[in-house]
């Protein structure tokens, strides 16, 4: 089971979007394969980040985060859970298939090296980041 918590400025549209993947889950029969919860990171606060990751394998983060995400691996708290900045296009279309297969590369890539945030080759600088499909599907 990959648990996934996407993570955003307030939850206003990310909750939506969340609530859809979250059915598209269900209609195609994946819950034992996948889910998917949402958490408003800047309006609960860094503070509480650590607790809530707990339960989840991936953390990804809406691209408007970017500095949200800057400021967690500045601090002295310690992530033990890869943490992925979207890119913008991949927030915008927000495909369950595309974000599952970017999760499992994700993953996969932070139990090589451990290092956060996660970034795809060439990627390190996300907001130029141009694709809207999974780095494997480019």
């Amino acid at each position: 089971m990959l648990r996934i918590l996407l993570c955003c400025g307030g939850g206003f549209s990310s909750s939506a979007i969340v609530v859809r993947m979250q059915n598209e889950i269900k209609d195609r029969g994946l819950e034992d394969q996948y889910s998917i919860d949402f958490y408003p990171l800047e309006v609960a606060g860094l503070n509480y980040a650590k607790e809530k990751f707990v339960d989840y394998d991936v953390i990804i983060c809406c691209p408007h985060l970017k500095m949200v995400v800057r400021r967690m691996m500045e601090s002295d708290v310690e992530y033990d859970k890869p943490i992925y900045i979207l890119p913008p296009k991949m927030y915008g279309m927000m495909k369950l298939d595309e974000i599952i297969a970017d999760c499992e590369d994700v993953v996969e890539m932070y139990n090589k090296d451990h290092k956060n945030p996660v970034c795809f080759p060439g990627e390190e600088n996300i907001m130029k980041v141009k694709r809207g499909v999974a780095y494997r599907h480019q």
